[in-house]
């Protein structure tokens, strides 16, 4: 693993890079708005990806960098995540597949910015549909605008509600709530077996 600090508009960005013996594509993680990327989701699935020949880069965000606990506003996250995709993609994933992801709010950053940083599929662990209890401020439309093959991981019993299907997205649910680490096998199985069905067209 190395880790390397990248600047954004929004202050430096910090990347934890996991390489995969060869590496057919490059997965990038977003972490959770109160949380960091040491989160036992993101770790089992930045394991997973690694099995399946993916490189992996967990993302801090700059205010997690700086120290605040408090998210940015959702046009800093996106920016700041367009600022290291592009770098990466130029200096380390050079002509590489990537595949965008991240959990929670993480996993809306994805969303809003593949299609501009030109992910080639999208992974949501816990997509947080909607604030607990209040169903009627539904985030579907960030999942619904996603062009590319977009696989959505759910608790059985997430609080954050649970996403409709679309015509990009499928949905895979497990075992607990929102920290998803009430099964992480089964968690690391779905991500492991959907990477290997939509990188295989991509990398044959």
């Amino acid at each position: 693993m190395t880790t390397t600090e990248i600047e954004t508009p929004h202050g430096p960005a910090r990347v934890s890079l996991h390489s995969a013996d060869e590496g057919v594509a490059a997965l990038l993680l977003g972490h959770g708005a109160g949380g960091g990327i040491d989160a036992p989701d993101l770790v089992a699935v930045a394991r997973a990806a690694r099995a399946a020949d993916v490189h992996v880069a967990l993302v801090e965000q700059p205010y997690r960098v700086a120290g605040r606990r408090a998210p940015a506003p959702a046009k800093q996250l996106d920016a700041a995540w367009l600022a290291v995709a592009e770098h990466l993609a130029a200096t380390t994933f050079d002509e590489l597949p990537l595949v965008f992801g991240g959990r929670s709010a993480g996993a809306r950053v994805a969303c809003r910015t593949a299609e501009a940083g030109g992910a080639e599929a999208v992974l949501c662990l816990a997509f947080p549909e909607h604030p607990p209890g209040r169903p009627e401020k539904s985030r579907q439309h960030e999942l619904d605008a996603v062009p590319v093959p977009t696989l959505v991981v759910q608790g059985e019993r997430d609080p954050f509600g649970r996403p409709g299907p679309g015509p990009h997205h499928e949905i895979v649910t497990v075992p607990g709530d929102h920290s998803l680490r009430a099964d992480l096998d089964a968690v690391s199985r779905a991500v492991s077996e959907w990477l290997t069905r939509v990188l295989r067209p991509l990398v044959s």
